[in-house]
């Protein structure tokens, strides 16, 4: 049997997205910024595909922008917004995914802005009140909050977040990656600047994303070179990939409380086979369903014999996950978010992550072949 456990970090392309993908690949070749008829044909599969995204999402399809991922939406809200409206000072964790925290630290070894880290708990979770210090006591900030952090999964408070950045008058954006087409998002209601998406995340495809920029904020393209997405970002548009991500969300939406229940229903067993099965076993990060993404499950190994080895092992005996634990030194190279809730790093620690494909009959498999390396290696 081959496993695949790791979602977060890609999922299958669903059989009816690629179908509506394979005929537009089939049929509209036309360059969309073109006058004639094949560019206003694929034109309208573009704009048809933005008006169902900002319809499931409750806003305006002039706020949705369709970028490359995830990685060049987010870096297009942190660059834009801190260089147009001249920030100084920008907020986040040390628990961020690269595209956030390695943007901001360029910046700030710019010179750009001074960076402040909100402290967190052993579980990932967001300090609130140092985060209204932290806003309180400084200029205008730009604040980059992740919702669900993609190695432990530990939800943010986004309404919370929203409204302190509203009465500090902060920018806000939240990476959402990992949550779009996962949770209801309405963004009518969220006191949100930034939101952003990728289409591999939710059995879309890979290669294409969006940025949502909230009316309430302007800001400049981050890649100039054409007058795509309303002058927003130039390039040619991946047509078929835009197509593809609209069909994604929308499956995503029809079918989230099935998918939730399910993924959710396969977290938790897992988590009690791995209790019973091994002695010694912990989980990182919030396991609590109304505090921690239901994709999303990393497993604290005990200490053991070539614990290096276990995702090597697993992979030799047909699963797929990911993970690792936390740095023991400056010099290794780890998990920076093991390393930052203070995850012991003489414990292997592995990322099992789940998606509507994923089965019972896999947990079964993956935890016999887990508690067999454990018993190898104790």
């Amino acid at each position: 049997m081959r496993v695949y456990l790791d979602n977060a970090a890609t999922t299958p392309l669903d059989p009816e997205v690629l179908k509506e993908m394979y005929k537009v690949m089939e049929n509209t070749y036309g360059n969309p910024s073109s006058i004639h008829a094949h560019g206003r044909e694929a034109r309208t599969l573009i704009e048809r595909s933005r008006k169902t995204i900002a319809n499931l999402l409750h806003t305006s399809p002039a706020e949705i922008f369709f970028t490359s991922s995830g990685t060049e939406a987010d870096n297009t809200a942190i660059r834009c917004g801190i260089n147009d409206h001249n920030i100084k000072h920008a907020i986040t964790t040390r628990l961020e995914h690269h595209a956030v925290l390695h943007t901001m630290e360029a910046l700030e070894k710019a010179g750009t802005i001074k960076l402040s880290f909100v402290d967190v708990d052993s579980k990932g979770s967001v300090d609130y009140d140092h985060l209204e210090t932290l806003l309180k006591t400084n200029e205008r900030s730009f604040v980059s909050l992740m919702h669900a952090n993609n190695e432990i999964g530990t939800l943010s408070d986004m309404e919370r977040i929203g409204d302190l950045c509203e009465v500090y008058n902060a920018i806000y954006h939240c990476d959402t990656v990992q949550t779009m087409g996962h949770y209801v998002h309405d963004l009518s209601k969220l006191k949100a600047h930034f939101v952003v998406c990728a289409g591999h995340k939710l059995h879309g495809p890979k290669g294409v994303g969006f940025l949502h920029v909230n009316h309430r904020i302007k800001i400049k393209p981050l890649i100039y070179g054409g007058a795509q997405e309303r002058n927003m970002r130039g390039g040619t548009e991946n047509i078929y990939g835009i197509v593809g991500l609209a069909k994604a969300l929308e499956i995503a939406y029809a079918e989230m409380e099935e998918h939730q229940q399910h993924v959710q229903g396969l977290k938790t067993y897992m988590m009690n086979q791995l209790t019973e099965s091994i002695a010694g076993i912990s989980f990182n990060g919030e396991t609590d369903p109304a505090k921690s993404l239901y994709t999303v499950l990393n497993v604290q190994f005990p200490e053991m014999e070539m614990g290096d080895m276990l995702l090597f092992n697993l992979d030799i005996a047909g699963i797929s996950a990911s993970g690792g634990s936390a740095c023991s030194s400056g010099s290794d190279i780890g998990s920076h978010v093991l390393t930052a809730i203070g995850a012991s790093p003489s414990r292997p620690s592995v990322r099992f992550s789940f998606s509507k494909y994923s089965t019972k009959d896999e947990v079964d498999f993956t935890v016999a072949k887990v508690r067999e390396l454990c018993l190898v290696n104790a």
